[in-house]
């Protein structure tokens, strides 16, 4: 995929989407400790992704925030480098 592929920021942004949503469902939607398995999961995988790759995806997800119309999946975007220990400051 480059740089101007449209599938890179429609992908991130469902990797954000599905972990917020992880996050903040109830128990009675999904099950926490598979909730819990599965975002650690996605940021086990982000964290490991090549030191390139993973600055790509947090450039991406800084454009997609810029972007985002709605304030909660705006913060979702902002946040989700800190939440998954992507980066070490949270966003201000």
């Amino acid at each position: 995929m480059t740089d101007a592929d449209p599938l890179v920021p429609l992908l991130a942004g469902i990797v954000v989407d599905v972990v917020h949503f992880l996050d903040t469902c109830g128990d009675d939607e999904v099950a926490p400790d598979v909730a819990v398995r599965t975002a650690e999961h996605a940021g086990w995988v982000l964290h490991n992704l090549p030191p390139r790759q993973r600055a790509r995806f947090l450039r991406v997800l800084d454009d997609l925030a810029a972007a985002e119309p709605d304030p909660a999946r705006r913060r979702a975007l902002e946040s989700f480098g800190f939440a998954c220990g992507l980066v070490e400051e949270e966003p201000s």
